[in-house]
Protein backbone atom coordinates (compact mmCIF):
# COMPACT_ATOMS: atom_id res chain seq x y z
CA UNK A 1 0.00 0.00 0.00
CA UNK A 2 1.15 3.32 -1.17
CA UNK A 3 2.41 6.15 1.77
CA UNK A 4 0.05 8.60 2.56
CA UNK A 5 1.33 12.06 2.64
CA UNK A 6 -0.89 15.72 3.59
CA UNK A 7 0.82 18.66 2.68
CA UNK A 8 -0.84 22.13 3.92
CA UNK A 9 -0.45 25.20 2.00
CA UNK A 10 -0.10 23.18 -1.30
CA UNK A 11 -1.15 25.61 -3.97
CA UNK A 12 1.58 27.33 -4.92
CA UNK A 13 5.40 27.64 -4.26
CA UNK A 14 7.04 25.41 -2.45
CA UNK A 15 3.75 23.40 -0.90
CA UNK A 16 2.66 22.60 -4.74
CA UNK A 17 5.91 21.72 -5.85
CA UNK A 18 6.30 19.40 -2.94
CA UNK A 19 3.30 17.66 -3.68
CA UNK A 20 3.84 17.46 -7.34
CA UNK A 21 6.93 15.69 -5.93
CA UNK A 22 6.02 13.32 -3.60
CA UNK A 23 3.14 12.05 -5.85
CA UNK A 24 5.57 11.31 -8.64
CA UNK A 25 7.47 9.24 -5.76
CA UNK A 26 5.19 6.73 -4.73
CA UNK A 27 2.69 8.62 -2.33
CA UNK A 28 -1.15 9.02 -2.41
CA UNK A 29 -1.58 12.46 -1.09
CA UNK A 30 -4.33 14.80 1.08
CA UNK A 31 -3.54 18.54 0.14
CA UNK A 32 -5.07 21.34 1.71
CA UNK A 33 -5.33 25.35 0.88
CA UNK A 34 -7.74 28.15 1.12
CA UNK A 35 -8.21 28.77 -2.48
CA UNK A 36 -10.49 25.92 -3.46
CA UNK A 37 -10.15 26.85 -7.35
CA UNK A 38 -6.36 26.39 -7.04
CA UNK A 39 -6.89 22.98 -4.95
CA UNK A 40 -9.13 21.47 -7.13
CA UNK A 41 -6.75 22.63 -10.32
CA UNK A 42 -3.95 20.97 -8.26
CA UNK A 43 -5.84 17.38 -7.46
CA UNK A 44 -6.66 17.27 -11.13
CA UNK A 45 -3.26 17.97 -12.45
CA UNK A 46 -1.26 15.58 -9.88
CA UNK A 47 -3.90 13.06 -10.84
CA UNK A 48 -3.61 13.05 -14.80
CA UNK A 49 0.45 14.28 -14.26
CA UNK A 50 1.46 11.05 -11.68
CA UNK A 51 -1.37 8.48 -11.15
CA UNK A 52 -1.54 9.22 -7.32
CA UNK A 53 -4.66 9.09 -5.44
CA UNK A 54 -5.22 12.61 -4.06
CA UNK A 55 -7.74 13.80 -1.87
CA UNK A 56 -8.71 17.87 -1.24
CA UNK A 57 -9.18 19.72 1.72
CA UNK A 58 -10.45 23.24 1.81
CA UNK A 59 -9.79 25.13 4.85
CA UNK A 60 -8.06 27.80 6.88
CA UNK A 61 -5.64 26.62 9.10
CA UNK A 62 -5.63 29.37 11.18
CA UNK A 63 -9.11 28.39 12.30
CA UNK A 64 -8.75 25.60 14.92
CA UNK A 65 -13.07 24.31 14.21
CA UNK A 66 -12.09 24.29 10.21
CA UNK A 67 -8.85 22.25 11.05
CA UNK A 68 -10.14 19.76 13.48
CA UNK A 69 -13.48 19.05 11.10
CA UNK A 70 -11.33 18.55 8.25
CA UNK A 71 -8.91 16.18 10.03
CA UNK A 72 -11.98 13.96 11.25
CA UNK A 73 -13.71 14.06 7.77
CA UNK A 74 -10.61 11.59 6.54
CA UNK A 75 -12.01 7.82 6.50
CA UNK A 76 -11.04 4.18 5.01
CA UNK A 77 -7.06 4.81 4.36
CA UNK A 78 -6.64 8.45 4.26
CA UNK A 79 -6.72 8.14 8.15
CA UNK A 80 -3.40 7.04 8.21
CA UNK A 81 -1.44 9.50 7.35
CA UNK A 82 2.57 8.54 7.15
CA UNK A 83 4.37 11.94 6.61
CA UNK A 84 2.85 15.32 7.39
CA UNK A 85 4.11 18.76 5.81
CA UNK A 86 3.32 21.68 7.81
CA UNK A 87 4.17 23.64 4.88
CA UNK A 88 1.28 26.29 5.23
CA UNK A 89 2.55 29.84 6.40
CA UNK A 90 3.47 33.70 5.16
CA UNK A 91 5.18 37.26 5.61
CA UNK A 92 3.24 40.03 5.42
CA UNK A 93 4.23 43.07 5.90
CA UNK A 94 8.18 44.56 6.70
CA UNK A 95 7.96 47.42 9.61
CA UNK A 96 9.42 48.33 12.47
CA UNK A 97 7.69 47.17 16.15
CA UNK A 98 6.36 50.85 16.71
CA UNK A 99 4.61 50.80 13.40
CA UNK A 100 4.03 47.48 12.64
CA UNK A 101 0.48 46.42 11.92
CA UNK A 102 -1.20 44.38 14.19
CA UNK A 103 -3.50 42.29 11.70
CA UNK A 104 -0.59 41.11 9.93
CA UNK A 105 1.35 40.23 13.12
CA UNK A 106 -2.04 38.62 13.52
CA UNK A 107 -2.07 36.83 10.22
CA UNK A 108 1.68 35.36 10.84
CA UNK A 109 1.15 34.42 14.31
CA UNK A 110 -2.00 32.51 13.70
CA UNK A 111 -0.87 30.61 10.14
CA UNK A 112 2.60 30.30 10.74
CA UNK A 113 2.57 28.87 14.80
CA UNK A 114 -1.29 28.05 15.92
CA UNK A 115 -1.94 26.51 12.37
CA UNK A 116 1.05 24.56 12.64
CA UNK A 117 0.47 23.43 15.84
CA UNK A 118 -3.96 22.74 15.39
CA UNK A 119 -2.79 20.08 12.69
CA UNK A 120 0.43 18.34 14.22
CA UNK A 121 -2.28 18.53 17.58
CA UNK A 122 -4.26 16.33 14.86
CA UNK A 123 -2.58 14.41 12.96
CA UNK A 124 0.35 13.29 15.58
CA UNK A 125 -2.42 11.60 17.57
CA UNK A 126 -3.26 8.92 15.14
CA UNK A 127 1.01 8.64 14.45
CA UNK A 128 1.55 8.10 18.24
CA UNK A 129 -1.63 5.31 18.15
CA UNK A 130 0.56 3.15 14.88
CA UNK A 131 3.66 4.50 16.17
CA UNK A 132 4.75 5.24 12.97
CA UNK A 133 5.16 8.70 11.49
CA UNK A 134 6.94 11.78 9.99
CA UNK A 135 6.63 15.01 10.84
CA UNK A 136 8.50 17.97 8.41
CA UNK A 137 8.13 21.94 9.49
CA UNK A 138 8.53 24.24 7.10
CA UNK A 139 10.73 27.10 9.56
CA UNK A 140 12.76 29.34 7.52
CA UNK A 141 16.39 30.99 8.07
CA UNK A 142 14.43 33.61 9.97
CA UNK A 143 13.75 30.98 13.11
CA UNK A 144 17.71 30.61 13.14
CA UNK A 145 18.58 34.62 12.75
CA UNK A 146 16.52 38.02 13.02
CA UNK A 147 16.47 41.14 10.80
CA UNK A 148 15.34 44.77 11.26
CA UNK A 149 11.53 45.12 10.76
CA UNK A 150 10.35 41.34 11.01
CA UNK A 151 9.99 41.23 14.29
CA UNK A 152 6.82 38.86 13.77
CA UNK A 153 8.11 37.03 11.25
CA UNK A 154 11.51 35.72 12.99
CA UNK A 155 9.21 35.49 16.10
CA UNK A 156 6.95 33.37 14.14
CA UNK A 157 9.82 31.31 12.79
CA UNK A 158 11.88 31.02 15.66
CA UNK A 159 8.75 29.23 17.48
CA UNK A 160 8.39 26.72 14.78
CA UNK A 161 12.02 25.65 15.58
CA UNK A 162 11.21 25.36 19.34
CA UNK A 163 8.06 23.49 18.82
CA UNK A 164 9.38 21.39 16.53
CA UNK A 165 12.47 20.52 19.09
CA UNK A 166 10.11 19.96 22.13
CA UNK A 167 7.55 17.54 19.46
CA UNK A 168 10.90 15.55 18.63
CA UNK A 169 11.64 15.20 22.32
CA UNK A 170 7.14 14.40 23.05
CA UNK A 171 7.16 11.78 20.04
CA UNK A 172 10.62 9.90 20.40
CA UNK A 173 8.71 7.24 22.54
CA UNK A 174 6.76 6.50 19.59
CA UNK A 175 9.26 6.28 16.66
CA UNK A 176 7.43 8.93 15.21
CA UNK A 177 9.93 11.33 13.33
CA UNK A 178 10.29 14.92 13.61
CA UNK A 179 12.44 17.92 11.33
CA UNK A 180 12.46 21.07 10.12
CA UNK A 181 13.78 22.72 6.64
CA UNK A 182 14.91 26.13 6.99
CA UNK A 183 15.39 27.86 3.75
CA UNK A 184 16.79 31.02 2.92
CA UNK A 185 15.66 33.16 -0.09
CA UNK A 186 12.78 31.57 -2.16
CA UNK A 187 11.46 33.05 -5.02
CA UNK A 188 7.36 31.89 -4.50
CA UNK A 189 4.65 34.46 -3.62
CA UNK A 190 6.42 34.81 -0.77
CA UNK A 191 7.58 38.21 -1.77
CA UNK A 192 4.39 39.34 -3.46
CA UNK A 193 2.33 38.28 -0.41
CA UNK A 194 4.80 40.39 2.05
CA UNK A 195 4.58 43.20 0.53
CA UNK A 196 0.67 42.89 -0.14
CA UNK A 197 0.60 42.69 -4.24
CA UNK A 198 3.45 45.57 -4.53
CA UNK A 199 4.77 43.04 -7.57
CA UNK A 200 7.55 45.64 -8.54
CA UNK A 201 8.84 45.49 -4.99
CA UNK A 202 8.98 42.10 -4.44
CA UNK A 203 10.55 41.51 -7.92
CA UNK A 204 13.68 43.61 -6.27
CA UNK A 205 13.85 41.17 -3.44
CA UNK A 206 15.28 38.70 -6.23
CA UNK A 207 17.45 41.32 -8.16
CA UNK A 208 21.19 40.37 -9.02
CA UNK A 209 21.28 37.42 -7.70
CA UNK A 210 19.89 33.55 -7.78
CA UNK A 211 17.51 32.74 -5.14
CA UNK A 212 16.16 29.18 -4.61
CA UNK A 213 13.17 28.12 -6.13
CA UNK A 214 10.40 25.84 -4.67
CA UNK A 215 11.75 22.59 -6.73
CA UNK A 216 14.82 23.26 -4.63
CA UNK A 217 12.85 22.85 -1.08
CA UNK A 218 10.98 19.63 -2.63
CA UNK A 219 13.78 17.50 -3.23
CA UNK A 220 15.30 18.37 0.12
CA UNK A 221 11.68 17.53 1.60
CA UNK A 222 11.67 14.14 -0.28
CA UNK A 223 15.20 13.46 0.70
CA UNK A 224 14.21 13.93 4.15
CA UNK A 225 11.37 11.65 4.20
CA UNK A 226 13.14 8.79 2.30
CA UNK A 227 15.82 8.32 4.72
CA UNK A 228 15.56 5.00 6.35
CA UNK A 229 13.66 4.32 9.92
CA UNK A 230 16.25 4.71 11.67
CA UNK A 231 17.73 8.16 10.22
CA UNK A 232 15.82 11.34 11.52
CA UNK A 233 17.81 14.16 9.66
CA UNK A 234 16.20 17.10 12.26
CA UNK A 235 17.21 20.19 10.54
CA UNK A 236 18.42 21.57 7.39
CA UNK A 237 19.47 24.96 6.75
CA UNK A 238 19.26 25.52 2.52
CA UNK A 239 20.34 28.90 1.03
CA UNK A 240 21.22 30.17 -2.16
CA UNK A 241 24.72 30.50 -2.69
CA UNK A 242 24.38 34.33 -3.53
CA UNK A 243 23.08 34.36 0.77
CA UNK A 244 25.53 33.98 3.79
CA UNK A 245 22.71 34.88 6.20
CA UNK A 246 19.47 36.77 6.79
CA UNK A 247 21.26 40.22 5.57
CA UNK A 248 24.27 39.00 3.35
CA UNK A 249 23.90 38.59 -0.28
CA UNK A 250 26.35 39.07 -3.31
CA UNK A 251 24.27 40.57 -5.92
CA UNK A 252 25.58 41.27 -9.57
Amino acid sequence: MKKIALVTGATSGIGKATSHLLASNGYDLIVTGRRENLLNDLVKCLIVETGAEVLPLCFDIRDQVQVEKAVDSLTGKWEKVDLLVNNAGLAVGLEPVQSGVVDDWERMIDTNVKGLLFMSRKISSGMVARESGHIINLSSIAGHEVYPNGAAYCASKHAVQAITKTMRIELLPYGVKVSSISPGMVDTEFSLVRFKGDKQRAENVYKGLTPLYAQDIAETILFMATRPQHVNIADVIIMPTDQASARDFRRR
